[in-house]
Order: C-alpha cells, then sequence, then structure tokens
C-alpha cells in the first residue's frame, strides 16, 4: 500500500549530525606498559605514539605495523590491541576491531579505550542495545564524559526509548549548556516524535550559536519544523538562508516549494518544483507535485502532462489520482470514477481515494452510493475523522450537492 505521507517524510532532512571525533589520539592516560625493562617500556611507548600519529593522518597500514611491531615486543599490549582496534574500526573493518577491543578487555577489563572502540563499532553496525550495554559499562567509571554521553543518547533514541535519551541529553546540557551534540539530539528526538515545537527550540539554540555560519543542515532543519507547523513564511526564511549556501539544496529547494503550496502561492512552488527536476529529471514524486500544483491552478493541460511523465517512470497512485482529478475538474465525473474504482481496487485503505470517489458519486446525484461506499470503507476498522467528516455532509447538510 501506498503511504503518501511515509513518502513525505521522506524528503525531510536527512539526519543532521555534529561529527564527534574519534578517539585517536595518543592515550596517555591509558595503563602504561610495565614489562621491567626501561628500555622496552620506552620502545613501546615511542611505537605506541607513532602508531596513533599515523592515525590522526590516515595511514592506516602503517600505523597497523606499529601496533603489530608492539605486539611481538609484549603479547597482550593494551596500547596495541585499542591502536589496531581503532585502525579497523577507521577502515570500517568493524568484526576485525572487535576482536582486538575483546581481546585487550580479557587482559584489561578496565580499558575506557577499548569499550569506547567495541561500543562505537555496535554502533557503526546499527546494533544499539548492544552499544548501549558497552557504554553504560564505561560510564560507571567514567559518568562525566560527555562524548560517551551524547552517543548513549543517541543510541537510545535510535531505538526510541525516549525518556532515557532525554535524559541523558539534558544532563549533558546541565554540565555544558552549548553542547551542540546534545542540542541536535533533542531536535531530533522531539521532531522523530512529532514534538515540532520542541524540536524547533533546540534546533533554534544550535542557529543562535553560530548564526548564518551555522551548519546548512541546522537551517533546513529549522525549516522543516516551521513547515510541520505550518509557520510556512518562517520556514520560507531559514530555507533561502540554505539556498544562500547551496542553490542546489534539495531539501532546501524542496521545503521553499512545499512552503510555498502550503502558502497557496502555486506558481512560487512550482518555480522550486521545477528547480529540483532540473537537478533531478526523473523524480516521479516531485513531478506529481508539480502536476498537482497545475491542477491546482486550473491548468489541467500541464498538469496532465506532469501526471503522465511520473507515470511512465513508474506507477505512481497520487500521479493517477492526479489524472482523476482532472477528469472530475473537467466534469467528466463517469470516467473520474472509473478511474478512482481501479485506484480503490489496489489501495483498499486509502481514504483519500474514497472521498473523492464519493464527492463524484454525490456529482451524478448518486447520493446512496456514496454513503455506501463511506461506511464500507469504515467497515475496515479504520478511524478516519476525515472519512466521518465526508460522510456526515452527504447525510446531513442539505445545501450541498443540491
Amino acid at each position: 500500500m501506498f503511504n503518501r505521507k511515509k513518502k513525505e517524510e521522506q524528503n525531510d532532512e536527512m539526519e543532521l549530525q555534529v561529527t564527534q571525533p574519534d578517539v585517536f589520539d595518543f592515550p596517555a592516560d591509558m595503563e602504561k606498559p610495565d614489562t621491567g625493562n626501561d628500555e622496552l617500556n620506552e620502545k613501546i611507548s615511542e611505537l605506541s605514539k607513532m602508531g596513533y600519529q599515523y592515525l590522526k593522518e590516515g595511514e592506516t597500514e602503517k600505523a597497523k605495523d606499529q601496533f603489530s611491531e608492539i605486539l611481538q615486543l609484549e603479547e597482550n599490549n593494551n596500547y596495541a590491541l585499542v591502536g589496531l582496534g581503532d585502525a579497523e574500526r577507521k577502515s570500517n573493518n568493524f568484526d576485525a576491531a572487535i576482536t582486538f577491543y575483546e581481546k585487550c578487555l580479557n587482559y584489561h577489563p578496565s580499558n575506557n579505550y577499548a569499550l569506547f572502540g567495541l561500543a562505537d563499532c555496535y554502533k557503526a553496525m546499527n546494533k544499539y542495545t548492544k552499544a548501549i550495554e558497552i557504554w553504560e559499562k564505561y560510564l560507571r567509571q567514567d559518568d562525566r564524559n560527555i562524548t560517551v554521553l551524547t552517543r548513549v543518547a543517541d543510541a537510545y533514541r535510535k531505538i526510541h526509548i525516549f525518556k532515557r535519551s532525554k535524559d541523558i541529553y539534558l544532563r549533558v546540557l546541565e554540565m555544558e549548556d552549548k553542547n551542540p551534540y546534545a542540542l541536535i539530539g533533542l531536535g531530533h528526538l522531539h521532531y522523530d516524535y512529532k514534538e515540532y515545537k520542541d524540536a524547533l527550540y533546540y534546533w533554534t539554540k544550535m542557529y543562535d550559536l553560530d548564526k548564518d555560519s551555522c551548519d546548512i543542515r541546522v537551517l533546513t532543519s529549522i525549516g522543516n519544523c516551521h513547515r510541520k507547523l505550518k509557520t510556512y513564511s518562517d520556514g520560507v526564511f531559514f530555507f533561502e538562508k540554505a539556498l544562500e549556501r547551496d542553490p542546489c539544496n534539495f531539501y532546501a529547494l524542496f521545503g521553499m516549494a512545499d512552503c510555498y503550496r502550503g502558502m497557496n502561492q502555486q506558481f512560487r512552488s512550482i518555480e522550486y518544483w521545477q528547480k529540483i527536476l532540473e537537478l533531478d529529471p526523473n523524480n516521479k514524486v516531485i513531478l506529481t507535485r508539480i502536476g498537482d500544483a497545475y491542477r491546482n491552478t486550473g491548468d489541467y493541460q500541464q498538469a496532465e502532462k506532469c501526471y503522465t511523465e511520473a507515470l511512465n517512470i513508474d506507477f505512481d497512485v497520487y500521479a493517477a489520482l492526479g489524472l482523476a482529478l482532472i477528469r472530475k475538474g473537467e466534469g467528466r465525473y463517469e470516467e473520474a470514477i472509473e478511474r478512482l474504482q481501479d485506484l480503490i481496487r489496489n489501495d483498499r485503505k486509502n481514504y483519500r481515494l474514497y472521498i473523492d470517489l464519493a464527492d463524484c458519486y454525490c456529482r451524478i446525484g448518486q447520493k446512496q452510493e456514496a454513503v455506501k461506499l463511506l461506511e464500507g470503507y469504515l467497515t475496515f476498522g479504520l478511524k478516519s475523522p476525515a472519512i466521518l467528516d465526508a460522510l456526515n455532509k452527504i447525510k446531513f447538510d442539505k445545501a450541498l450537492y443540491s
């Protein structure tokens, strides 16, 4: 079944993140090597520093050589095992990295760097519950590490444990009231739960920190909150700022078009839909949106052209619906009814199709058929205020369809 709401969500901003640093600096506070041989200890320390320097420079293979040499000098050395884990993690070889971190923890159970790296591997593999378990172990030793706290909060957000995630983000803000990871995380947390005013509050705080130099995704995220809240003119302000920075930004162009659609300025919305099409000419969703805009201005010829182009790419129920609505707008109700019936056969729970079909029935004097159709929809057990409203108008509004 096609879900337009879900499809529209795909055009919201991709998740905004501030890149948190990897722990590739030399871990000076890690337990120092003590082989009982000062010269050997010094050699291991120098190799470790060189290994981490190579990691910082992106020379992972050279880093591995340094850490492997340490293991030849001292089996199970914590610097070497963590370093090899970090090198594999940096190369996205997460299974190999996990092996090194776990080996380190077998011999050095409280090694925070191994715990951190191990949790980050599971996070990268989308195994958030496992990552949380390990980060919580880390926090039992160091409960004020902001980097870890924000990662834990992010992971709880990913598995939809709202309260725990929010509590940890707020704890971070108590320690550092302008922490960007916590502000961004809280914005996403509330946005995911459709609490757009709260999301707007936290993302606006991010904007206030840097104003026009802030990440462009902060601008589009704020714009998307305004779209959801239907404060479209405010949304336009932020999307315009994003387009000043990147005139081809898909999310800003989509946001501008959708805001103008919401403000019923169809010609302005077409302007921005067209800009997206110049970048992505085979985007059937945008072709359908342009078709809707043209149809709402009464330009059925251009609308039909856009819907047909969308359907030539792939079937889209809303492009097909658009063609049915053109027939309805032209007064060709019988043809519109036929098209809508075909669509319902393939999408039996799409309430919008029923409302438009019922309206067509009423326009040709078949009110009872319209009532039967809408009452039939309610037998699916779905609660639809729009269906109930349409049904009540047909039954009780004597002036309607008179």
